[in-house]
């Protein structure tokens, strides 16, 4: 998405932890460093954000207890509104696009919506469809409902997964009649509690950060019938936290050497290495996140973007392309930052 040349980044933040909204920020191209150029503060707790493929267009969840969706123009770099909310299921916490809608994981109720795109990238007035979840897990209070926490499109395309920390499981769908419509359910660990899902870029392989347990899980994914099989469970962690962990944000290399995932009650990012094609996850060491409470993570074109919630700041590191250690380079104030997205 280049102005004059140059790619954007765009922020969410919580409206209501003092955050600004949706924050654009242009992107160095040699280091990847951000610099603030403006933004919108009309959407309430825009918590996280997805760009259209053009990157003409980004979408915003609002995390408020009813729960909504907005599209806004970015051809210049500052967010313009394009049409009005779209109410959805209560609690968004992620969204995707796929098919021509826009898909929002509603943590609160448990649910995935689906919302029509208009020619023009703007949003249909109504949801076409809503699938909700049912279950519950051990852990109490976290699993006594469901939380959809996490629906994104399989990168062959045909599926959608949609991640569920209350039920420790993750649902396969597809979309029919613009409806997201269950073909199968894969149960995790119980009590683990997924979060994000993450692919390989070989498309055979999935990884699943739990937030009640410090763990990935690797899965086979067998994108000719949507199946998805656990394999393993890895810590992300070198030992044992002194508290909660609270595994949050999960990237993938493009070439599938590295992932990478935030933990906020450490506040560290941990490294792993891909083996055997991406089948096995090798805990490479752990850094400081650079902030407090790192809510998400990005990766784009060897810089890592972290959103540290807390302590209210943006930052980046350049990642080492032998050992996938990320080095601090950066850093921009933003309150209450929840995600970063980059194009």
């Amino acid at each position: 998405m280049a102005h004059g040349g140059r790619r954007h980044a765009f922020i969410g933040s919580f409206t209501a932890a003092g955050g600004p909204g949706i924050v654009a920020a242009d992107v160095d191209p040699d280091s990847g460093a951000l610099t603030v150029l403006g933004g919108t503060d009309r959407l309430p707790d825009p918590s996280f954000l997805a760009l259209s493929a053009d990157g003409r267009v980004l979408y915003a969840v609002s995390e408020t207890a009813e729960g909504a969706v907005a599209a806004y123009r970015v051809d210049g770099g500052k967010p313009e509104p394009l049409g009005g909310r779209v109410p959805v299921g209560g609690g968004p916490t992620h969204l995707a696009l796929y098919d021509g809608h826009v898909l929002t994981a509603d943590y609160g109720s448990g649910s995935v919506t689906a919302v029509p795109l208009r020619a023009d990238g703007g949003l249909a007035p109504a949801a076409s469809g809503t699938l909700r979840h049912t279950g519950s897990g051990p852990h109490s209070p976290r699993q006594q409902t469901p939380h959809a926490h996490q629906v994104q499109p399989a990168p062959s395309g045909g599926w959608l997964v949609s991640v569920d920390l209350g039920t420790d499981s993750v649902r396969v769908c597809t979309l029919d009649g613009g409806r997201p419509v269950l073909r199968r359910e894969i149960a995790l660990r119980p009590g683990s509690g997924p979060r994000h899902l993450a692919f390989h870029p070989s498309g055979r392989f999935a990884y699943v950060v739990n937030e009640l347990s410090p763990t990935v899980t690797v899965c086979r994914w067998d994108a000719a019938d949507g199946t998805l099989v656990p394999l393993t469970e890895t810590q992300v962690l070198p030992a044992a936290p002194a508290g909660d962990a609270y595994p949050s944000g999960i990237a993938v290399a493009p070439d599938g050497r590295f992932v990478w995932t935030a933990t906020r009650g450490e506040d560290v990012l941990s490294v792993f290495a891909a083996d055997a094609g991406g089948q096995t996850l090798r805990l490479v060491g752990t850094v400081p996140c650079g902030g407090h409470w790192p809510r998400a993570i990005t990766h784009a074109d060897g810089v890592l973007y972290v959103a540290n919630e807390r302590s209210g700041d943006v930052t980046w590191f350049a990642v080492d392309p032998v050992t996938g250690l990320p080095r601090r380079t950066g850093a921009i104030d933003v309150p209450a930052a929840s995600c970063v997205v980059v194009g």
